[in-house]
């Protein structure tokens, strides 16, 4: 007998089909899209700079800040950004599987998401609402592409952050990230 789950057709359908499920995947556009789990240790390390800078300037009160575990709702679909930055608000709740108003979402490049991170993602994530930075870091070197939008729905960027004197600054959140801090202890 072959027994087969059906698949999900829904993103609240996908959060609860995906929960538990070993490896990593999206929703895009309808479909589950099965996406890479295996990173370097480069993307790992800035990843986990990147949440701890962002956790130890930010007001966790009003803010959560977390990492590729956690899902993002975007127009097309369910995505799980590197970093993410969720501002807490009355709907939030401790068993969520998404965010509920996004502000910030961070990817770090690898050989095989350039195209994804750079046009697919910076389309469908600058159609989020609430979002109000979307940075992307390279894995190899302290630089960065920021892209940001204040109060109008207008996005400026990218704006290019090349070096680990620069700072990235996140208006939005009053904020501004070291790259020294992000990158440190990457390698070759």
């Amino acid at each position: 007998m072959n027994i087969q789950s059906r698949l999900p057709t829904t993103p609240d359908e996908f959060l609860r089909w995906n929960e538990g499920r070993e490896g990593k995947r999206e929703f895009v556009n309808g479909k589950v899209v099965e996406m890479m789990i295996n990173v370097t240790r480069n993307h790992a390390r800035i990843a986990t700079n990147t949440l701890v800078a962002l956790a130890r300037r930010l007001d966790l009160a009003r803010f959560d800040v977390g990492s590729a575990d956690f899902g993002v709702r975007t127009p097309d679909g369910i995505r799980y950004p590197d970093v993410y930055v969720d501002h807490k608000t009355d709907a939030s709740r401790g068993d969520d599987l998404a965010a509920t108003e996004p502000v910030m979402l961070v990817e770090i490049l690898s050989s095989s998401s350039y195209g994804r991170d750079f046009v697919e993602k910076l389309a469908d994530y600058s159609k989020v609402a609430s979002l109000r930075h979307y940075l992307i870091l390279s894995q190899d070197d302290p630089r960065a592409w920021l892209w940001s939008r204040g109060d109008s729905s207008e996005w400026t960027g990218p704006k290019e952050i090349v070096g680990a004197d620069e700072k990235v600054e996140l208006q939005a959140l009053a904020i501004a990230l070291d790259m020294s801090e992000l990158f440190a202890g990457i390698g070759h």
